[in-house]
């Protein structure tokens, strides 16, 4: 039950690091406040936790026409619905959500797997020895 709660606060930690470097990156996306990041992470993990597995598959044939690249506008979506939800998160249009949702994406990925780096990473971290080259 603790480690539980210990992944999700590292989980939302992340979030919320990937969301405030975006925020750097793209000039259209913004906070207000440190509160409104921490809930605009909080919230976006649990739209993609909950809403986005449902859109996507109400969404799999319109996914499978194009080869899997409406996850992506589905991705922004979720940005999108947190920015109207949370006062002081502001998302300029669809074209910065959609690029910020693939960059936090990636930024979300590396740095979750230095976080939670384990044995069977499918990625193996620089300076680990894996026993190929002892």
């Amino acid at each position: 039950m603790n480690n539980n709660i210990l992944e999700f606060l590292a989980h939302w930690a992340i979030i919320a690091l990937s969301l405030w470097v975006a925020s750097f990156v793209f000039r259209g996306l913004s906070f207000a406040s440190k509160q409104s990041l921490l809930v605009s992470a909080l919230l976006l993990g649990l739209a993609n936790a909950i809403i986005r597995p449902a859109v996507i598959l109400l969404t799999i044939p319109l996914t499978i026409v194009t080869f899997g690249f409406f996850l992506l506008v589905i991705n922004a979506l979720m940005m999108l619905m947190v920015s109207w939800t949370v006062p002081g998160f502001r998302i300029s249009g669809f074209w910065t959500a959609f690029f910020a949702s693939i960059f936090i994406a990636v930024l979300s990925f590396f740095v979750g797997l230095v976080i939670f780096q384990t044995g069977d990473n499918p990625l193996p971290m620089p300076g680990t020895n894996h026993g190929i080259w002892v």
